[in-house]
């Protein structure tokens, strides 16, 4: 019997010659981005002006995911204006004029915008590959305290792991591919070739229970959070405490994107980006010091370093196996791929 066909039939050692070393086998990199966008209440041509600039910008460093803010196509102190339908119609407008640029060519983008579902208001990230929205996240957790009145205008959504239709405005059907009509709402998990990401939204990363929890038991890669956190003393502190201390525990890649400046309201938002790989800060970006319109980070990780991190702590292997599975949406293109091969062998992931 030919022990080396065993081998070979299960891709081991494969077209080795004897007393040849074993081939080193190839590292899952992807690079992302996140970023920090100085937005307007209510200036949809400028608000999508900075948005488009943050993708290609994203996309000339070799990017194939960008986040960005919170409600980033509106801007987030619209007050009493989200209330206005006129508000969310403008913002499909804002998306689909997104959509037409081709800036979501060859990446998949995480953009915020309230939507209206059902008749209710949501506070909502929408997941866009080219001309495809994959998935629309409403916000489980809103914020009510200090400064914050989300519930205001805002319904938190409280069907936890589940998805419904959502017929796409007629705005936007137009510039999706194949005039697609719907999508689906609610809280799941988008998986890309074997690459699982998903979204928490600013205030969930401060509660008891986070989303990234569940996400990360159920060996989610990529949790993403798009914020709209004002400036106060020592918060950057506590916002990287809390990042850092939750990959720490949980293993992951974790991107965190925020508003700067002033949307016309009182607040002052400070930007500050961050990337996190397990319990290493990868890429940090400024505060004030940066005073453009537009700041983008970007790192390049080896995703089999958080299977790595993670398989190496038994008592996690416990709780994902006791964990529930959550809602999948899973998209396939022969043309898109989170990892990129590289075959000049130049890439490497990016050091804390």
């Amino acid at each position: 019997q030919d022990r080396g066909a065993g081998r070979r039939r299960h891709g081991h050692g494969e077209g080795r010659k004897e007393g040849q070393p074993y081939r080193r086998l190839k590292m899952r990199l992807v690079t992302v981005a996140t970023c920090a966008l100085n937005q307007w209440a209510m200036d949809f041509d400028g608000n999508v002006k900075r948005i488009v600039q943050s993708i290609r910008e994203a996309k000339r460093r070799g990017a194939k995911l960008r986040l960005g803010p919170e409600l980033e196509i509106s801007g987030y102190g619209c007050e009493d204006h989200f209330l206005e339908t006129d508000t969310v119609e403008h913002c499909w407008e804002a998306l689909a004029h997104i959509i037409e640029t081709k800036a979501t060519e060859g990446i998949l983008c995480d953009i915020g915008m309230p939507v209206i579902h059902r008749q209710t208001l949501y506070n909502c990230r929408v997941y866009v590959i080219g001309r495809e929205i994959l998935l629309i996240r409403p916000k489980l957790f809103l914020c009510d305290d200090g400064n914050y009145r989300e519930s205001r205008y805002f319904t938190s959504w409280s069907k936890l792991n589940v998805t419904e239709t959502f017929n796409l405005p007629q705005v936007i059907g137009k510039s999706v591919v194949n005039d697609k009509c719907s999508c689906p709402f609610g809280d799941a998990v988008v998986q890309i070739d074997n690459i699982r990401i998903a979204s928490e939204t600013c205030e969930e990363l401060f509660t008891p229970n986070s989303p990234h929890i569940k996400y990360s038991l159920a060996g989610v890669d990529i949790i993403t959070n798009a914020s709209g956190s004002h400036h106060t003393l020592r918060k950057m502190n506590r916002r990287l405490d809390l990042i850092c201390g939750a990959m720490a525990r949980c293993g992951g890649l974790y991107l965190y994107s925020n508003l700067k400046g002033c949307d016309g309201g009182r607040l002052v938002y400070d930007g500050g980006p961050v990337i996190v790989m397990n319990d290493n800060l990868l890429a940090q970006g400024s505060q004030f010091a940066d005073l453009g319109e537009v700041e983008i980070v970007t790192a390049t990780v080896d995703l089999d370093e958080i299977t790595s991190f993670r398989t190496s702590a038994s008592s996690r292997g416990i709780q994902s196996d006791t964990s529930s599975a959550l809602e999948t949406i899973y998209y396939s293109n022969k043309d898109f791929y989170l990892c990129q091969e590289d075959l000049a062998g130049w890439m490497r992931p990016t050091a804390p």
